[in-house]
């Protein structure tokens, strides 16, 4: 580690457990921001070995002669594995992976993690820059409340809690988008079917007018299998649980009626997931934070899974993807970054099928690249990856062909997959109206 790596970690642990209540970052902070600290506020130089390279803006460009109807091709396609992580070399590797990866590698021998070139992609619009810098000057958290802060921007470039680290991926910035993606869930023994799911969702400064108290609007519907079409979800999220709840509500096309869907958070389990996958889960986490005690463990280098264009090559078939225990792994990337470590223990009284939860966050994006779940004897259950990608044409980060893994039975769900889209999954910077996420918006659309 490098020795402002280390520091960080000290620093984490210190305030570890200390009471959950901070004030705004101090001016001494905020002047690194952009010097010695990336604008996202990441460690801007090289680890001790060059192995992680100096952040130098990001990947802002597309390849050349790159069209947006072919969906995101890889700008590392050239480059070959440095090294490959497998079920018999994995205790030389351990202090650089998380225990969810050690556990999967010696449960199914045929998953490896090849390892290559370090690129820190990731990179924001000079925009988002600017909120970040100004919000960051007066964001706090104060038990699970934020206060002071509205998207967008990061509010705690340099967490110092558990609840700040969080904070970041759930209002992670990415405007709007509208995407229809497929999950698979696969069972041990390889079988699987197709859920397509479209969604539009838009953060509350995309909204017009501009609702900056109000962390997304979520629009949703299922195009597949026949039985799940018609199944359409509106949810409003606000920015601070504490000052209001969810706001969700579903279409049922057998029913023909909107109904409030306060059940649709926590630990619900989605149509379509076949248990698999709870409401939470998205996106590494995602939702209120009540439920449990958010513990900042510190900041490590690690594998993580990076740059993973391969595996959003439109010319692969989903039946040549699934193996045992994941996707193939030839179509992995995995890439030494810095993360954050953030562990969640359920709080005494409060209900969820995963007792404990570990989280990494890049440090970069302040995105969840993996996790897991523990059951309620303490048993490492779930391991999941979020393989990031960086959308070089929207400034924005993003999770794709993410994996929730059953270490007790080999079952596994695989989400936001496009590959076998007829179109590119993304549009970016997609507006919104009050009128567009209403409930009559459900019933103009529930027209099955």
């Amino acid at each position: 580690m490098t020795k402002t790596t280390i520091t960080a970690l000290a620093c984490a642990l210190m305030v570890a457990a200390m009471p959950n209540a901070f004030a705004e970052m101090a001016p001494g902070e905020l002047d690194r921001l952009g010097k010695d600290l990336t604008p996202n506020g990441a460690e801007m130089a090289a680890n001790a070995d060059g192995s992680i390279p100096a952040w130098t803006g990001g990947l802002t460009k597309p390849p050349a002669g790159w069209d947006p109807k072919q969906g995101y091709v890889d700008p590392f396609k050239d480059e070959k594995p440095l090294f490959t992580i497998n079920a018999q070399n994995v205790e030389q590797y351990k202090d650089k992976l998380s225990p969810g990866l050690v556990a999967m590698l010696k449960k199914f021998p045929n998953q490896n993690l090849p390892v290559y070139k370090t690129h820190r992609t990731f990179a924001h619009p000079p925009a988002i820059y600017a909120e970040t810098k100004a919000k960051a000057a007066k964001a706090k958290v104060n038990d699970n409340a934020i206060e002071n802060y509205d998207v967008p921007g990061t509010p705690f470039p340099v967490p110092k809690t558990g609840v700040e680290a969080m904070y970041n991926q759930t209002t992670k910035y990415f405007g709007g988008y509208k995407a229809c993606r497929d999950w698979l869930p696969v069972r041990g023994s390889g079988d699987f079917y197709r859920v397509g799911f479209c969604e539009h969702m838009v953060q509350g400064q995309n909204m017009e007018p501009s609702q900056g108290g109000n962390v997304f609007s979520f629009f949703g519907a299922y195009d597949a299998p026949a039985t799940l079409v018609g199944t359409i979800y509106l949810v409003r999220d606000p920015l601070d649980y504490t000052e209001g709840e969810r706001q969700a509500w579903i279409y049922n096309a057998g029913q023909r009626r909107v109904r409030r869907a306060p059940d649709l958070a926590y630990d619900n389990i989605e149509d379509g997931t076949e248990g698999m996958r709870t409401t939470d889960d998205y996106w590494g986490f995602q939702g209120a934070l009540d439920r449990y005690e958010w513990k900042l463990v510190g900041k490590k280098e690690m594998y993580i899974p990076y740059n993973a264009y391969k595996q959003m090559d439109t010319k692969l078939k989903y039946a040549d993807m699934v193996d045992k225990g994941g996707l193939k792994s030839d179509l992995a990337r995995y890439e030494l970054h810095r993360v954050w470590v953030v562990e969640a223990t359920l709080k005494t009284g409060m209900s969820h099928v995963l007792s404990k939860r570990v989280v990494y966050l890049d440090e970069d994006s302040h995105t969840v690249a993996l996790a897991e779940g523990y059951d309620g004897r303490g048993n490492l259950w779930r391991v999941y990856t979020y393989p990031l990608v960086q959308a070089y044409d929207a400034g924005v980060m993003f999770q794709t062909n993410w994996v929730t893994l059953d270490l007790t039975n080999g079952n596994y769900m695989v989400t936001a997959l496009q590959n076998e889209r007829s179109q590119p999954a993304y549009e970016w910077n997609i507006k919104g109206t009050a009128q567009d996420f209403a409930t009559d918006a459900i019933r103009r659309r529930g027209v099955r």
